[in-house]
């Protein structure tokens, strides 16, 4: 069982415009609503994909409701901590016209101690039937990045695989407590090591300088250009073909799905990068958010080229 944790979970709408203008009205060509939070984007695709995912995190009043009754389809099965406060909503708006994507993301009610140590008592028992356990994106107010190093050291306590994609302070701080793995884009590694990471050999230099302190698998994100990854296998390259993308929106953590499949599976690390690959891709050519067609994936899985540097 892979347990994906969503602690600011969302309902994703996703609205589509002609020449969407600020300061004017805008009518709504079609609109779609899903269940998100970069967790929940990570669970779909894993799903899809045939593993038994179980979702936690936070979720509350009636927005709460719908979130996990919209994952059922999925055959996602839920173990949230309720909250009374409502969760929260997340916009996208696609200008077909422009070609661009514009995001209102809202913060998502406050949590208190009491809340969280409810949670983490539920998660402890939660994480006993998990084989990996993938922990994504921001955290509701009234939380920290104290709030991931608490959940990685019960995790790691029970000598499970721990996924951490989260961006900013809260990746800084969940590293301290040496999560499994990480994902940060060029940015982020950056900001984690002050690296100026303008070739491939700084990136290099840079995940291994984090990997070191004790991080098993750096992958890197290189959007078009792929990924890179160090571990105790060695240090990889996989290389995507080009698609036609759809919405990007959501393909890290379709890429986080990937590696927590090829985890849980015991695959190696060429292996999990190359299946992680083709399911980013995958998701890329499509227009829902964290949602892939296996027919898709498999065309790609052959076209993906992971090389040992």
């Amino acid at each position: 069982m892979i347990l994906t944790v969503t602690l600011n979970a969302a309902i994703d709408k996703r609205y589509v415009v002609n020449n969407f203008k600020t300061g004017e009205v805008n009518r709504v060509k079609e609109c779609t609503y899903v269940p998100g939070g970069k967790g929940l984007n990570v669970s779909k695709p894993a799903s899809i994909y045939g593993a038994e995912v179980i979702a936690t995190g936070f979720v509350g009043g009636y927005a709460g409701d719908y979130i996990e009754n919209a994952l059922k389809p999925f055959g996602i099965k839920s173990a949230f901590y309720h909250v009374a406060a409502e969760s929260r909503s997340c916009i996208n708006i696609w200008d077909e016209v422009n070609k661009v994507q514009t995001e209102f993301l809202e913060p998502g009610f406050t949590l208190t101690e009491e809340d969280f140590a409810g949670f983490e008592e539920k998660f402890r028992n939660l994480v006993k039937e998990a084989k990996v356990v993938a922990m994504s994106g921001s955290v509701p107010k009234g939380l920290d990045g104290t709030a991931y190093q608490r959940l990685i050291k019960i995790v790691k306590e029970a000598g499970i695989p721990v996924i951490l994609d989260t961006s900013g302070k809260l990746l800084e701080m969940g590293i301290e407590a040496a999560p499994t793995m990480i994902k940060p884009n060029i940015d982020e590694i950056r900001m984690l090591t002050g690296k100026n990471c303008d070739d491939i050999q700084d990136i290099i230099d840079a995940a291994k300088e984090i990997y070191a302190k004790g991080v098993e698998i750096v992958a890197v994100s290189l959007g078009a250009d792929g990924s890179l990854a160090v571990g105790n296998e060695g240090i990889f390259r996989a290389l995507v073909p080009r698609i036609n993308a759809v919405n990007t929106v959501g393909c890290g953590d379709s890429m986080i799905a990937g590696f927590a499949l090829g985890l849980s599976r015991g695959l190696s690390l060429p292996e999990t990068m190359k299946l992680a690959s083709a399911i980013s891709a995958a998701a890329a050519m499509r227009e829902e958010t964290g949602f892939f067609v296996m027919e898709d994936m498999e065309k790609l899985l052959p076209q993906i080229e992971v090389t040992k540097l």
